[in-house]
Order: structure tokens, then C-alpha cells, then sequence
């Protein structure tokens, strides 16, 4: 089933992949604005505002991570990387420097549209279509303007981090499965990778200001999930 129309940046320096994946794309509904530099990309990124950017980290101008860095102190777009690094290190790296999803080289055109759909599908519905304000001790979220604040003070949080954030708070108590979380919040079950839930529920630690070994919200029921509990 084919989402609305969506304005894709697709920014990768190959001409070959350019056409292919521009065709692809134009067929399943979208507008693909293409461009081959960085550079490029940010400023089309502020002036036009695409609904989502496929990046290729193999930039003749400016290190495709080092681009996503800097598109993400820009705006909250949805990125999804394409690269040919494979490793779990480079997949943090990634995820860490704000790719929302990533796909390895190479890759056919019905895959990397069923990530747009998954990615597209999420930046659109807020958690459960909630509309009121979720409280845990000091923790307010308000899921339909994407905020969330911590004893009155604004948590700077990633899109995928309040993404999961608002899935656990919405299920205090609840022990919730790293596979529960890649299903629903991911949309995807892709095995073999639930250490990305780690990932970002250690990232959601730190900016909560606690840890593994002194939870306060997130605590992790050993070889099951995690639990959102109030700390009061």
C-alpha cells in the first residue's frame, strides 16, 4: 500500500544509483529532489524542508557522517543512511550521530521503499495517536508536539529516542521486550539487531540522568526488557 506523496532528498554523488533510485521512487508516488553534494543537501534541507533524506555516505565534499551531524543541528528530517560499512561499530556511529534507519549496499529498490514507508509511517503518527500529555514522577511528554521535559527542563532527545521514550511511558509497570520495541516502535523485526534498542535506551539513560547500575525510570528486567517504572 503506497503512503501520500512525499518529498525525498536523495543525496548521493553516483549517477547510476541517482537514476535508478530516482526512477524507483518517481513510480511508487514520490518527488525525489537529487543532489550530489553535502553541501547541497543542507541547504536544501533548511530551504525546502523534504519529508525525509536518503544519504550516501560517500560524498565527494564533506564525510557523509559528518554531513548528517550537521544536518541534524539543523532540523529533525528523517534520515535514512546508505552506506557499504557493514560492522556494529559503524552502525552505532551511525545511529548515534542521528540516522533514524540505515540500509547496506547494495540494495533493491523495493527494499529501500519499504524503509521509507516504515520511517515515513512513524515521523507521521505520534506514539499510540496520543493527544494527552503522559506524566511519570518528574518526566511530562507531550506526545502530539514531540516534547518531553524532565523536573521542568527540556530533554533534548533524537526522534527514535522519543519514539521509545513515550512507547515505555505509555506502559509503566509493563516489562516490554527489545523484540516488542523493534516491532513497534521500529516497524521492523530484524533479527540479530536488538542491540539498537540497547543502544538507545542507554543514550535515553544518560539524558534522564541515571544508569544501568542506578536506574530511576528504565529498568531492565534481565534476559526479558525493560520497564518503565515512577520513580516516586
Amino acid at each position: 500500500m503506497l503512503h501520500r506523496m512525499a518529498l525525498i532528498l536523495l543525496v548521493e554523488d553516483d549517477r547510476n544509483i541517482t537514476a535508478a533510485l530516482s526512477r524507483a521512487l518517481s513510480e511508487a508516488g514520490h518527488v525525489v529532489r537529487p543532489v550530489g553534494r553535502a553541501a547541497d543537501a543542507l541547504k536544501i534541507v533548511t530551504e525546502e524542508r523534504p519529508d525525509l533524506v536518503i544519504l550516501d555516505l560517500g560524498l565527494p565534499d564533506i564525510d557523509g557522517t559528518d554531513a548528517l551531524r550537521m544536518m541534524r543541528s539543523v532540523s529533525d528530517v528523517p534520515v535514512i543512511v546508505a552506506t557499504a560499512r557493514r560492522s556494529e561499530a559503524d552502525i552505532i556511529s551511525l545511529l548515534s550521530a542521528g540516522a533514524d534507519d540505515y540500509v547496506t549496499k547494495p540494495f533493491s529498490g523495493g527494499h529501500i521503499l519499504a524503509r521509507i514507508n516504515a520511517v515515513l509511517r512513524r515521523a507521521r503518527t505520534t506514539p499510540e495517536q496520543a493527544t494527552h500529555e503522559i506524566t511519570v514522577g518528574e518526566l511530562v511528554i507531550n506526545p502530539r508536539q514531540r516534547r518531553a521535559e524532565l523536573g521542568g527542563q527540556p530533554l533534548q532527545l533524537t526522534r527514535r529516542e522519543f519514539d521509545v521514550l513515550a512507547y515505555l511511558a505509555e506502559r509503566v509497570g509493563q516489562v516490554i521486550s527489545r523484540r516488542e520495541l523493534m516491532n513497534e516502535v521500529w516497524n521492523q523485526a530484524r533479527i540479530g539487531e536488538e542491540q539498537t534498542i540497547d543502544v538507545h535506551i542507554s543514550w535515553l539513560r544518560r539524558k534522564l540522568g541515571e544508569t544501568a547500575a542506578q536506574p530511576r525510570f528504565l529498568h531492565t528486567v534481565r534476559g526479558v526488557g525493560v520497564m518503565m517504572v515512577d520513580p516516586r
